[in-house]
């Protein structure tokens, strides 16, 4: 952490962080409540420097991942912490940047929330489905809506993964993603994420046996999943068929 008083100097750009920043600064430009840029950047410097070598299975630098969850994550949340929060999301777990130096570089705030976010406890590894539901309980919904576009941009490279591993994931995204994206009311991850999902061949009968058993986590007497949008799920799969 001894550059935590040149960071600036340090930092350097690369398409992108120019792509957030552009982003940010033009709804700066109309926003009631305006983000601030230096703390933005200083989150891409540390997460580029923490994530350092990393790789994407797709091949990209680890760190064009949480920059593009904050790209999407702007649209809906435009608010300092929680931009920065997206871009370090994954430094706790997959760095060696822990949750003191997240409080001494930035705060106890960021710290709390990048390490609500951390998969990897103290004592154990939890699941997303478990992380949504904590963060459900305690009505964090902007962290929840890290998690959505966390998710969605993870499924667009699902494919590079290995065939088991996909149905996986995208049953749990089925299951756990896009209720939370229905009852966020976030409409374009939800369409996004079902058209990922059947675009990665999950087979009828899966679906079938999701919506006929509605193995889904929310409560409050809300509908997830209506019989219309399970309708719309299964006319994309047909469609696909046709298609092939």
């Amino acid at each position: 952490m001894n550059d935590i008083n040149c960071w600036e100097t340090k930092f350097k750009s690369c398409c992108y962080a120019e792509r957030l920043l552009t982003k940010i600064s033009l709804i700066n430009k109309i926003a009631e409540c305006k983000v601030d840029l230096l703390e933005i950047k200083k989150a891409i410097y540390y997460a580029r420097k923490y994530h350092d070598t990393q790789m994407r299975q797709s091949g990209e630098p680890y760190y064009s991942h949480p920059l593009e969850v904050a790209f999407n994550v702007a649209d809906h949340c435009f608010k300092t912490d929680i931009l920065v929060t997206s871009i370090l999301h994954d430094t706790l777990e997959d760095t060696e940047l822990t949750n003191d130096m997240l409080k001494h570089i930035f705060d106890v705030n960021i710290a709390n929330q990048v390490e609500d976010l951390t998969r990897v406890k103290s004592d154990r590894k939890i699941s997303s489905a478990d992380i949504i539901q904590r963060l459900y309980v305690e009505k964090k919904k902007e962290l929840l809506i890290v998690k959505i576009f966390d998710r969605l941009h993870n499924m667009q490279t699902i494919a590079i993964k290995p065939t088991k591993r996909q149905k996986q994931i995208i049953l749990e995204t089925l299951q756990e993603f896009l209720p939370l994206a229905i009852y966020l009311k976030t409409l374009t991850p939800e369409q996004k994420l079902s058209k990922l999902c059947i675009h990665a061949n999950l087979i009828l009968e899966d679906l079938n046996l999701l919506f006929r058993h509605q193995v889904f986590s929310f409560q409050d007497n809300f509908q997830l999943l209506s019989p219309t949008f399970q309708n719309e799920i299964a006319q994309l799969y047909t469609q696909k068929l046709l298609d092939t």
